[in-house]
């Protein structure tokens, strides 16, 4: 009897082991090093670690099966929502593999962030010190790599779908940390600070002396400041350029106080919100019933949450219907097939009209903005398919032509 409860025991130890396991490869099991095979199921054995996570087309990602990759931003395509970044140096990698690049498409539901808001890539300047995270690239995706020094590959290569990423401002600030000031000298342009996070250095982190430039733009107040406005014991923020290549990096801008830091987010964030307005809410659709014309839609968390609640806002300069009908009862919005790369077609003329019948809060996902939005639509098309990303406009947000560059109409 006492065998069977310790079997039943061992069995169930087991169990919760594996729960608290993860599925997938993470960072905690040690660094990229090159080109790693999947190994076949036939060949694993007990101890072998997990493979990366692998994107599912129509599925959020799970939390935690992301790989970190920082480097400097040297391309990028807004558009088509794609960058290419110079990867950090580290102590995982061989000499013959530092600065190369990393080429990336977002995700399209893979976030930007810019001075501690939501952003799109054209807000970024080529140049900013980013860190990202990243998953590995469909295996049955064939696109060539753009050439690279020497043909040599980084590492990182096969992490070429971005879920995140954002300037060491928008890091920082997330995490509550910020930099202490311990030194600072013009005369050479150097300056020593240490990350701390809540009066406390964060971790095990030491002082780092970084360089300042003479066109280093210095934010305070409300304004500008002077390079000579830095001194020790400030609590500051900065974003870099040069990371590693000589050192920590140099600085390009740097936040000198809470109400510069809150007047940069603030701004960013406006600009974010303006932007999206124009473009329409991205998310995927989740369900369709074609008899009924219904379509929900769950929309990803690449957008200020507070635009979520002008989802089902009626508008009050709504014409009345030209029959002479009582106004409909539902707010009336709009919805456009988009590309995995966010990009619509033609809004404008190609856009539907739809009853929003109900908004409602869904279980939180890595991705996912956490809100679906169910929808009557006034007509069908074949991209409103479940797992085929849309734009959706809410009833008060006018649909404007947006420049021709950011159409897919007649490109195909």
């Amino acid at each position: 009897m006492r065998s069977i409860i310790a079997t039943c025991l061992a069995i169930a130890m087991g169990i919760v082991l594996a729960a608290d396991t993860p599925r997938f490869r993470t960072d905690a099991d040690g660094p990229v090093t090159g080109e790693q095979k999947k190994a076949k199921l036939k060949d694993r054995k007990p101890g072998d670690k997990p493979d990366w996570f692998q994107i599912v087309e129509g599925q959020f990602p799970p939390e935690g099966s992301a790989h970190a990759v920082s480097g400097e931003l040297i391309r990028a395509d807004h558009l088509e929502r794609r960058l290419t970044i110079r990867v950090d140096r580290n102590d995982s990698q061989d000499r013959g593999v530092w600065d190369l690049s990393l080429d990336a498409g977002m995700l399209p539901y893979g976030s930007v962030w810019h001075q501690g808001a939501m952003a799109s890539l054209r807000d970024i300047p080529v140049g900013t010190h980013l860190r990202g995270l990243f998953y590995r690239h469909d295996p049955a995706d064939k696109t060539p790599l753009p050439d690279t020094s020497y043909r040599r590959k980084t590492p990182e290569w096969e992490f070429r779908k971005c879920f995140l990423v954002e300037d060491d401002f928008s890091h920082h600030a997330r995490k509550n940390q910020s930099w202490r000031i311990d030194s600072v000298d013009l005369a050479t342009r150097k300056l020593t600070a240490t990350l701390v996070e809540n009066g406390k250095p964060a971790g095990e982190s030491k002082a780092r002396t970084f360089d300042l430039q003479s066109h280093t733009r210095v934010f305070k107040g409300g304004g500008f400041g002077e390079l000579t406005d830095i001194q020790p014991g400030q609590s500051v923020l900065f974003n870099l350029t040069w990371a590693t290549l000589y050192g920590p990096g140099r600085i390009t801008d740097i936040w000198l106080d809470e109400p510069s830091r809150a007047q940069a987010t603030a701004r960013q964030a406006e600009r974010h919100r303006n932007d999206i307005r124009e473009r329409g809410l991205p998310g995927w659709v989740s369900s369709v019933d074609d008899k009924q014309q219904l379509v929900t839609v769950t929309f990803f968390g690449n957008v200020d949450p507070k635009l979520f609640d002008e989802v089902a806002l009626k508008d009050p300069n709504a014409p009345a219907p030209k029959d002479g009908s009582p106004p409909p009862s539902e707010p009336r919005g709009a919805l456009a097939v988009a590309r995995d790369t966010l990009m619509t077609y033609d809004p404008v003329n190609d856009r539907k009209g739809a009853a929003v019948l109900e908004v409602r809060k869904i279980t939180p996902e890595p991705g996912s903005g956490g809100v679906q939005v169910k929808l009557r639509m006034d007509m069908m098309l074949e991209g409103f398919r479940p797992k085929r990303v849309v734009r959706f406009y809410p009833p008060t947000w006018k649909v404007l032509a947006l420049p021709k560059e950011e159409e897919l109409h007649g490109r195909e």
